[in-house]
């Protein structure tokens, strides 16, 4: 990596913090030799001028190493695997970049079913109580592996094939419920007090991202949750529904949306938008790039975009784009602010590096990055005690429809 000026100053502050602390601690076991070498071979590429050395560097572990194994206590306690990831997560952390980030092979499992929208499963979804520990299903997808096993929304789970649930964690137990497509759980569930057992077999499951239904009016109304691969077909397959069910007008809500994948913002915004420049980017040596769009799907009824200050990125570069164009108005509150764009980079083993490589800049050319997108129509959500379905945000949304 070609390290500019800047980020050298950021490199060594972490060297002698985050970095050397970690080492020293591996450094004390014989059986990780190999990466306190690649470490000096790093060490070597980045410190050799400046008022820090190598040969500084490689005393000052000495020295840590020494105190570590004269003093340290729970020296057998040590998880060698945990600290070499723990260097790497270091190294990516001190760049003081809260969207850059080292994924461990677990972490990157987890990362690469969140951003494909796909995962083998049984496609049930589930909470676990604070108050009692008790692990319930909220949701069961239709058709799904749970669904064909009777599985049902409501059940309370305590077993997973041998394994208890009670002293679990939510991740542990979804863990021990996914598996390899074709292979079998067997899952115990009471339901109306009674012990149930279902057994499911594994199969790909596509997560939901798009929930949508025709409200009062023929007023169309598409959630979108996140911006996965999976979600621009499920995006499309509503509105097409909705066009043929005599959608008159359309509120897409974002709220709570995180963002996502930049592709599949910007093909959906494809079946929206006017001839023009969808979104803009630029990297660290000045280059520019746009994403353009031929306007062949204009969208021209009425549109509201509902959106609050958890919508992020992706949602962003959405709203944005109808805002500057003026296809649509933009309904809620101002947005999270996250005008970057990252990408994913395969190290070779199993782990990933996501890194911030561009800034983003909406059609009209404004960047949103620590402001983000502030609302035409600014409404704050009410909580109603008396009617918790109540939704003041959505209602004022479809009224803004109405009126346009």
């Amino acid at each position: 990596m070609d390290w500019e000026a800047e980020n050298k100053s950021r490199t060594k502050r972490f060297w002698l913090g985050v970095f050397v602390g970690f080492l020293a601690a591996v450094f004390i076991f014989a059986g990780v030799w190999c990466v306190w070498q690649i470490s000096t071979r790093m060490l070597r590429g980045n410190f050799t001028s400046g008022n820090i050395s190598e040969q500084d560097v490689e005393d000052k572990l000495d020295q840590i190493n020494g105190l570590i194994e004269n003093y340290y206590l729970y020296e057998d306690e040590i998880d060698e695997d945990a600290l070499i990831d723990g260097i790497y997560s270091g190294y990516a952390s001190a760049l003081g970049d809260p969207y850059t980030e080292y994924y461990d092979k677990e972490a990157t499992q987890a990362l690469l079913e969140t951003t494909s929208g796909e995962f083998s499963g049984i496609g049930a979804t589930m909470s676990k109580s604070v108050d009692s520990g008790e692990i319930t299903i909220v949701n069961v997808y239709k058709d799904s592996p749970a669904d064909k096993a009777g599985i049902q929304e409501g059940d309370i789970l305590y077993q997973v094939d041998d394994k208890d649930t009670a002293r679990a964690d939510l991740d542990t137990v979804v863990s021990w419920i996914k598996g390899e497509r074709g292979t079998d759980v067997t899952l115990h569930v009471l339901r109306g007090g009674e012990e149930i057992e279902a057994t499911a077999t594994r199969d790909i499951i596509e997560i939901q991202t798009v929930e949508y239904e025709m409200k009062d009016g023929q007023i169309g109304y598409i959630a979108v949750s996140e911006f996965d691969d999976v979600t621009y077909d499920q995006f499309k397959t509503a509105l097409d529904d909705l066009e043929e069910q005599g959608m008159q007008g359309l509120v897409i809500d974002l709220r709570g949306n995180p963002g996502g994948n930049l592709s599949t913002v910007t093909d959906m915004l494809k079946l929206l938008l006017p001839e023009g420049t969808i979104v803009s980017t630029k990297d660290k040596y000045g280059n520019t790039d746009e994403i353009t769009c031929d306007g062949s799907h204009e969208f021209t009824k009425p549109l509201a975009v509902l959106v609050n200050q958890y919508s992020a990125s992706a949602s962003e570069i959405f709203s944005g784009a109808i805002q500057d164009y003026g296809i649509g108005q933009i309904v809620g509150m101002t947005t999270y602010g996250k005008g970057v764009v990252q990408q994913l980079m395969d190290l070779g083993d199993g782990t990933y590096l996501k890194v911030t490589i561009a800034e983003y800049y909406t059609p009209s050319g404004r960047s949103i990055n620590g402001t983000g997108v502030e609302p035409d129509v600014e409404v704050e959500y009410e909580y109603d005690a008396e009617n918790p379905d109540a939704d003041n945000q959505l209602d004022q949304a479809l009224e803004v429809v109405r009126g346009q």
